[in-house]
């Protein structure tokens, strides 16, 4: 299922009643815009990782459906978590997009792909492979709690999480 496109600076407009009630948050404006598309939306899966992409590939290895998957990747800037090969396969499979609070590396590979991609920066290391890690926990990045199941809205202005789908 495809959510419809929202622009976050007029869903933030037009409800601060559900941002005063934490229903709605937008995450820190720390992250580099990658993949040829910049507006996705979608239910989230959350994965934590650290220098590790097993679980990541794993993920984008199933169907998409129009999921966003957020991987905690704690933030690290010296390896790639997502690389090209990867974000190939979760366009195929029909992932909406995916955030990574850590690295990603292939970025022309990537800014061919029709899937949203958000990272801190790109890193030409790849990471370990020990397959390490947390499926489906909450997670922490960019001074936001992120549930597994939440919404995700992303454009050129921002990040939104909301706790139920936005109705345009």
């Amino acid at each position: 299922m495809a959510a419809l496109p929202l622009a976050t600076a007029e869903v933030c407009d037009a409800n601060s009643h559900l941002i005063t009630g934490g229903e709605l948050r937008a995450l820190q404006p720390i992250f580099q815009i990658y993949g040829r598309r910049q507006v996705f939306a979608g239910p989230v899966v959350t994965l934590k990782v650290f220098e590790d992409n097993v679980l990541v590939r794993e993920f984008l290895e199933e169907k998409g459906q129009g999921r966003v998957l957020v991987v905690d990747g704690g933030g690290s800037l010296r390896c790639a978590i997502l690389g090209g090969n990867p974000v190939q396969q979760a366009q195929n499979n029909g992932w909406a997009g995916i955030v990574v609070n850590g690295c990603i590396r292939d970025v022309d590979e990537i800014n061919g792909c029709d899937i949203g991609v958000r990272a801190l920066a790109s890193h030409p290391m790849k990471a370990n492979k020990k397959g390490m890690g947390e499926k489906h926990v909450p997670v922490t990045i960019a001074g936001t709690r992120i549930c597994d199941g939440e919404w995700l809205y992303a454009d050129t202005d921002g990040i939104l999480v909301s706790r139920t789908e936005l109705i345009v």
